[in-house]
């Protein structure tokens, strides 16, 4: 009988799936947001996918992800169950909030989703085109205000990379800032402002219902099932597109990083996952390894210089 029930003991133990280690994974921002949307949902495809056992999510928000970024690094060095979301924002702002840590304090791991911005005007605007609004800028660059996201962030760097695109100077852009996208939206239905330019979640509702229309997105493809012209497809040879990312610690060993990178790697494949991108909306743009460090070099060094441009940054 006790070897029966050693043999079951046994048996049940094996039974029980072998997590990786607990996780805990900081969003740099309030909850609700993209980032916090994207800490969140690891942390349910993690666990429901038998990846870990337990993932807990913390916000720190404040000055485009970098109050947490700072706190990220100076607390989580050398932790392999510490992780920390980001992405494209938080690019910009390390450099407009001349940050003293930066993505290079962390350990990347993978850009995982992305999303195109689109560029919006209310119904009963004159602009009916990409090129209605091309015209406009050119004659009068200062008239056409744009409503978006934070100062620096990927709504400003659109704008500001369309204006230079069409042969407009870039520092003459008359872009409004604001935190929410609902102020942003509120402000482009008011006729506050000419155009919006933000994530197409931003803008959906009110584009399906006839409040606003779509002239562009900035993504490299339309969107599925989509009607909204790419700015390619309008004549205007821009792409960006907004991403996000999950890094390590700072401190951590090679073997840890191919811990952590292997979790990622059976996040991004799952079917949990993947329903989850569905239901949001994101694209998949999961990148890993070197190339995803050789693409977050090549996309801080062209952020520094549109931020130059724009006169964000000296």
């Amino acid at each position: 009988m006790n070897k029966l029930l050693l043999a079951a003991l046994v048996s049940g133990a094996m039974a029980v799936p072998a997590f990786a280690a607990d996780y805990t994974i900081m969003a740099p921002a309030a909850p609700g947001g993209g980032w916090d949307q994207t800490a969140r949902s690891m942390q349910e495809a993690m666990q429901a996918e038998g990846i870990s056992g337990n993932v807990q999510v913390t916000n720190v928000p404040g000055a485009g992800g970098t109050i947490g970024l700072a706190q990220f690094v100076n607390q989580s060095t050398g932790n392999p169950n510490a992780l920390i979301v980001g992405g494209y924002v938080m690019v910009g702002a390390v450099l407009t909030n001349a940050s003293p840590v930066s993505l290079a304090n962390v350990t990347p791991i993978a850009r995982l989703t992305g999303e195109s911005d689109v560029i919006v005007v209310p119904a009963n605007s004159e602009l009916q085109t990409v090129d209605d609004l091309v015209a406009k800028l050119k004659a009068e660059p200062g008239a056409v205000s744009w409503a978006g996201g934070s100062a620096g962030g990927v709504d400003h760097i659109a704008a500001g990379l369309f204006a230079k695109t069409v042969g407009v100077d870039p520092t003459q852009v008359n872009y409004i800032a604001f935190s929410g996208g609902g102020e942003a939206l509120a402000a482009v239905l008011g006729g506050q402002v000419t155009v919006g330019i933000s994530g197409l979640g931003e803008f959906e509702a009110q584009i399906e219902s006839g409040d606003l229309r779509a002239l562009a997105t900035t993504g490299a493809a339309r969107l599925e099932g989509s009607e909204i012209p790419t700015l390619t497809e309008a004549g205007v040879d821009l792409v960006v597109e907004n991403w996000r990312m999950v890094a390590a610690a700072p401190g951590i060993t090679e073997e840890q990083k191919a811990t952590i990178n292997a979790d990622i790697e059976k996040l991004v494949t799952s079917a949990t996952w993947k329903e989850i991108l569905a239901t949001k909306g994101w694209q998949d743009m999961y990148l890993a390894g070197a190339d995803f460090d050789a693409q977050l070099a090549t996309d801080i060094e062209a952020t520094t210089a549109v931020l130059k441009d724009i006169g964000l940054v000296q």
